[in-house]
């Protein structure tokens, strides 16, 4: 099957142009390339449900807190063009940061208290980057569909958010978390770990795994949760936790008591990889929360 790499916002509206007039669906997969499986599994899953699929490849520099970490994000084009061409991907949509922003954008997309806490605590700015860049790259590509890795949790929450409160004519499709057998999150940011730290990089999975037991055995005291999930961590330099949270599974504020359904999310250094990840719980309802 063909891939057409495109690389403007007009190219891409006309070459969409055909199966927009025939109906056939159009399923989105945005990305800052890097591909990897879990990747994969948003294209797969797209290539499922819809006729035609757009795979954007670009890194937002609206996004980034530290001009290091936008430097030093993992570009790999030609390799990226292969995968999404295995995978049955139409069109791969790679504009240049001067095609989607001609000028310094002065109208961005404010998230509220949705981007309060966990990531956006610690990013200052860094939701609004990616909620502006997003309503832009559907507003260029028109999906009928768009589909995001559950492992960005919160970022997927603000672009359900940010559809329902623009009224954008897309389903989000959330699809879960592609892990390495150890348990870790892949993630485009696993290519900077060193042999040595790779090996550590499963311990933010294996806390949230700890808070999940604690929440199913009915722990409800959040501070308690965070604590004996922490615990979990061991003491070495080359870790540093920057938050592990309980949250409520809908807005993503933290929580005192668990009562219901909550996310359990962490941000770890490793190194000076910075490794997100989050587990959803099924808590039981707290008795006492009417008291």
């Amino acid at each position: 099957m063909a891939l057409d790499l495109i690389d403007t916002n007009a190219g891409l509206r006309e070459r969409l142009s055909t199966p927009r007039r025939t109906g056939t669906t159009i399923g989105f997969v945005p990305t800052m390339g890097a591909l990897h499986a879990g990747h994969a599994s948003l294209i797969g899953r797209a290539r499922r449900d819809c006729g035609c699929i757009v795979v954007s490849i670009f890194v937002n520099p609206l996004q980034f807190d530290r001009e290091d970490d936008l430097a030093r994000y993992p570009r790999t084009l030609d390799a990226d063009l292969d995968l999404c061409r295995a995978l049955g991907a139409d069109v791969v949509f790679s504009p240049t940061v001067q095609e989607m922003y001609p000028a310094p954008p002065r109208c961005t997309v404010d998230v509220g208290p949705l981007g309060d806490h966990l990531c956006g605590r610690f990013r200052p700015g860094h939701f609004r980057g990616v909620a502006t860049v997003v309503l832009k790259l559907l507003q260029i590509v028109q999906p009928d569909a768009a589909y995001f890795g559950e492992k960005d949790a919160q970022q997927l929450a603000i672009v359900r958010r940010l559809v329902k409160d623009f009224n954008v004519p897309v389903t989000i499709v959330g699809v879960p978390t592609a892990r390495e057998g150890d348990g870790l999150a892949l993630s485009s940011r696993n290519q900077r770990l060193s042999r040595e730290e790779r090996e550590l990089a499963p311990t933010l999975y294996r806390a949230l795994r700890a808070a999940e037991s604690s929440i199913a055995a009915g722990v409800t005291d959040a501070a308690r949760i965070r604590r004996d999930a922490t615990a979990r961590i061991p003491a070495d330099p080359r870790l540093k936790l920057e938050y592990l949270e309980v949250v409520t599974a809908d807005d993503f504020q933290p929580l005192q008591q668990v009562d219901g359904d909550v996310v359990v999310a962490g941000a770890l250094w490793v190194g000076d990889t910075r490794l997100i990840d989050n587990i959803r719980c099924e808590g039981l309802p707290n008795p006492g929360r009417d008291a």
